[in-house]
C-alpha cells in the first residue's frame, strides 16, 4: 500500500487551493487579486466621506476704470464781498440861512448841476448890493485920484508943482486901485453867496431823502460843522470791495508777472445762480492788515440800470489764471487718507495701487485733478470698494462725462475755488 505524504498530496486544502488558482484564466485571476484592493479603497473612502474639502479661491473683483477727462477749463477764486458807491457826497449848505424850497423827489436819481434846495437869498441879495455901492465908491475915488495926478505931471515940469506932492498923489491913486480891487472882491463875494443860495447836485446818481425841510434854518461850516441836507451816490459805475488772503494775493501777483492779463471778474447777487455782473479788479490795497492777514481789493462794474445798490452783498469769483488744461475724474472716486488725497489706479496686470493728487474745484460732478495722475492712468470710478491696495482686479472700461449741475453727486471733498469749461 502506497503512502503519500501530506506534503507532496494535491488534495490538501493548501495544495488544493494554489493548484485550483494556477489553473484560472488569466482574467478571473486578475479579479481576485483586484477585489481585495477595491474593498479596501471602498473603506477608505468611507472613513474619509465626511472630511471637508479645501476651498477654491475666489474669482477677482470687476471694477470700471476710466482714463481722466481732459479738458480746457477757467479757474477761479472765490470772495464774498460787498457794493460800494464809486462817489459819495454829502450835501451841506455854503451859506446859513432858511430853507425856502426842495427841488428833487426822495430817492430819484439826479444830475449834476441839478437844482436840490432854495435857501432865502434876500440877505444875500442886499449884501451883495451893498458890496456893488461900495465897489462903485472905490471906483469914483480913483478917477479923481488919477485926474489929480494927472495934473500935477503936467504942473511939475513948470516947477508949480513939488516933488513931494507929485508922491502923494502917485501914492493915492495906488491906494484907490487897491479900494477898487477889494471892492470887486467884496462882489464877487457877495454874489457867490446868492449864487450859493440855490443848492444843486455836484454829482450824478441817486440822491437819499431830505434831511432838513423848508422853514427849517440850516447852518453853513467846514466838514461836519455844516447841517446836513442830504447824500448822493454815484452809482455807475459802481465797486465790490472784498478781502483777500495773503495766498490769493500772492496766486495774483504772480500771475501778473507772468505776463497774465488784467483779471476779469463775475459777481452774482444772494438770490441769483449765475454770474451775470460782470467787472474787472482795479485796485489791491498798499499793504495787508496785520491783524486778520488779508489785503483789501476792489473791482469795477459797469451798471447803467443803477439796479446795483451800495451795501449790497455779492459772491464774486476772480479769474486765477485763466484757461487751463485740466485732468478731471468724478468727485466719488477720491479717497482720504489721513490728510491725503487718494485715487485708485489699476496698472496693466490688474494690480490697484493709489495715487496721491492735488485737488482742484469741483465742475459738474468732476473734480479737477492739479497733480498726481497722468491722461494715460486708468482710475478706479466704481467698484472702489472691492478694490484694496496691492490686490489683483478685473478692470472693466468706463467712460468719464460730465454730470448736469441738478444731477451732480453731493460734493465730499474740500471745494477750493471754482471752475468752468472754456468757451
Amino acid at each position: 500500500m502506497n503512502m503519500i505524504s501530506p506534503i507532496h498530496s494535491d488534495d490538501t486544502p493548501r495544495a488544493g487551493v494554489r493548484g485550483r488558482f494556477r489553473r484560472l484564466p488569466l482574467w478571473q485571476r486578475a479579479g481576485v487579486v483586484a477585489l481585495p484592493v477595491a474593498l479596501v479603497a471602498a473603506g477608505t473612502g468611507i472613513a474619509f466621506k465626511d472630511a471637508p474639502a479645501a476651498p477654491a479661491a475666489p474669482p477677482a473683483p470687476v471694477v470700471t476704470v476710466a482714463s481722466p477727462l481732459v479738458r480746457e477749463v477757467n479757474e477761479w477764486d472765490d470772495y464774498v464781498g460787498r457794493f460800494e458807491a464809486s462817489r459819495a457826497v454829502e450835501v451841506r449848505p455854503r451859506v446859513a440861512g432858511a430853507i425856502t424850497g426842495v427841488h428833487f423827489t426822495d430817492g430819484a436819481v439826479v444830475r449834476k448841476g441839478q437844482l436840490l434846495f432854495t435857501i432865502d437869498p434876500r440877505p444875500f441879495t442886499a449884501a451883495l448890493a451893498e458890496a456893488r455901492a461900495g465897489l462903485a465908491s472905490a471906483e469914483s475915488d480913483l478917477a479923481l485920484a488919477r485926474a489929480d495926478l494927472g495934473r500935477a505931471e503936467r504942473l511939475v515940469a513948470v516947477d508949480a508943482v513939488s516933488r513931494s506932492d507929485l508922491e502923494r498923489l502917485q501914492a493915492r491913486v495906488r491906494a484907490a486901485n487897491a479900494a477898487v480891487a477889494a471892492g470887486q472882491a467884496r462882489v464877487r463875494s457877495r454874489a457867490l453867496d446868492v449864487e450859493f443860495t440855490r443848492v444843486l447836485a455836484p454829482i450824478s446818481g441817486r440822491i437819499s431823502d431830505r434831511r432838513v425841510d423848508p422853514g427849517n434854518l440850516v447852518a453853513a461850516g467846514e466838514g461836519q460843522g455844516g447841517s446836513l441836507l442830504t447824500t448822493i451816490n454815484a452809482l455807475d459805475p459802481i465797486y465790490f470791495t472784498f478781502d483777500g488772503s495773503e495766498a490769493l494775493f500772492l496766486k495774483t501777483r504772480r500771475a501778473q508777472e507772468a505776463g497774465g492779463a488784467a483779471s476779469p471778474v463775475e459777481i452774482r447777487l444772494q438770490d441769483e445762480a449765475e454770474y451775470k455782473w460782470k467787472g474787472r479788479l482795479d485796485f489791491t490795497d498798499n499793504g495787508l492788515d496785520p491783524r486778520s492777514g488779508t489785503i483789501r481789493g476792489r473791482a469795477v462794474l459797469s451798471n447803467p440800470g443803477l439796479f446795483l445798490t451800495p451795501g449790497m452783498f455779492g459772491n464774486m469769483r476772480l479769474s486765477a489764471g485763466g484757461t487751463t488744461r485740466a485732468l478731471m475724474v468724478p468727485d466719488a472716486a477720491i479717497q482720504t487718507d489721513q490728510a491725503r488725497k487718494l485715487v485708485l489706479t489699476v496698472g496693466p496686470d490688474g494690480t490697484v495701487a493709489p495715487k496721491p493728487v492735488e485737488l482742484g474745484p469741483v465742475l459738474d460732478g468732476l473734480r479737477i485733478i492739479r497733480s498726481g495722475l497722468t491722461p494715460q492712468d486708468k482710475v478706479v470710478i466704481a467698484g472702489s470698494q472691492m478694490a484694496m491696495p496691492g490686490a489683483k482686479v478685473q478692470p472693466k472700461p468706463g467712460r468719464i462725462a460730465p454730470v448736469a449741475a441738478a444731477d451732480a453727486p453731493v460734493v465730499t471733498a474740500p471745494v477750493t475755488g471754482e471752475a468752468t469749461f472754456a468757451r
